[in-house]
């Protein structure tokens, strides 16, 4: 097994780039210890405050969010830095080159079950002759790496520079991310799906459908019976379908007409895009590639589907029989 950085330079990796991806791992190094402490570190719960998205925080999400900020904003290379639990962009070193969006603790309400929580990330070019937010308001075709940690019984980091979709293992007995799995690649077809059923009743006509279709297994339509797994924690949905293939979906749906989605663009769709999509999957948000929507802010949120290839596909090819409900 090999170590985070000489994999990354096998790669031909910029040093630059190197450096923000060991900032993440040395953070999230430091949230999974805080984790497997669990209430002897005194992070779980919640505190009494809401984030910008208007969720009430967990104690870690705070902790989480203040590490990875804290850490990457030291990093000479990091010009800034997005993150779902500030009103706005942070800015660090003057000079740097990278720009990085991140959700700190993606599935925070699995903390005090003692369930799957992650940290994902995006890594983004700084545009020249651009401050502010409007930095960060690029499509996720221009990222430059992606990844999430998964922070389960083993802690896992699943990173893309660009190439093939790596996971590396970390050794709790040496501290350092080795690697596990040199190329992930998901099976084109598959009979698993993930989505939260308990919204059926407010989703497009177009999933409604769908979905029917799958759960009326081999005597439907689809002629096949079909499983359905869901973690509540996109960053284990998204694991599962990198490991053995499947389809995530967390789609529009119509109780609130100005806040139809629940995934953000920038820190949770678009890296988790770009990493299915380098494993040989699909990500699209039922009718377009997530890749290609131009965000116009940066908590923007966005409906997403994607996993198995083929299976992705079918599921748009319903949506393509209705219009669009946003």
């Amino acid at each position: 097994m090999k170590r985070l950085i000489p994999t990354l330079r096998a790669d031909a990796c910029e040093e630059s780039l190197i450096s923000v991806l060991n900032t993440v791992q040395t953070a999230a190094k430091e949230i999974a210890f805080r984790l497997h402490q669990g209430a002897m570190a005194g992070v779980l719960g919640s505190t009494l405050d809401e984030n910008i998205q208007g969720e009430t925080q967990k104690k870690l999400d705070v902790v989480a969010n203040q590490l990875l900020k804290d850490l990457l904003l030291e990093c000479q290379y990091v010009h800034a830095v997005a993150s779902e639990e500030e009103d706005s962009i942070v800015v660090g070193d003057q000079r740097g080159e990278y720009l990085i969006a991140f959700d700190p603790l993606d599935g925070s309400s699995n903390i005090d079950i003692n369930g799957l929580v992650g940290t994902i990330f995006s890594v983004l070019p700084r545009p020249a002759g651009i401050e502010g937010e409007e930095m960060f308001l690029q499509p996720g075709k221009n990222q430059v790496a992606a990844g999430y940690v998964l922070y389960g019984p083993s802690t896992m980091l699943v990173l893309t520079t660009g190439q093939s979709v790596r996971m590396y293992t970390l050794d709790q007995t040496v501290g350092e991310f080795l690697l596990t799995k040199p190329e992930v690649k998901i099976p084109h077809q598959t009979q698993e799906f993930a989505i939260n059923m308990s919204n059926k009743r407010h989703w497009s006509t177009a999933m409604h459908e769908y979905i029917s279709d799958l759960l009326a297994g081999k005597e439907g339509p689809r002629e096949k019976n079909f499983n359905m797994r869901w973690i509540a924690a996109m960053v284990g949905d998204v694991h599962r379908v990198l490991s053995r293939g499947g389809l995530f979906t967390y789609p529009w749906d119509k109780r609130k007409p100005n806040k139809p989605f629940k995934l953000r663009l920038l820190y949770e769709a678009n890296p988790m895009a770009m990493l299915v999509e380098k494993a040989d999957g699909l990500a699209t948000d039922g009718y377009d590639p997530i890749m290609t929507i131009q965000p116009t802010d940066i908590h923007q949120r966005v409906g997403v589907v994607l996993g198995s290839k083929e299976e992705v596909e079918s599921c748009m090819a319903y949506h393509a029989n209705h219009p669009k409900p946003f």
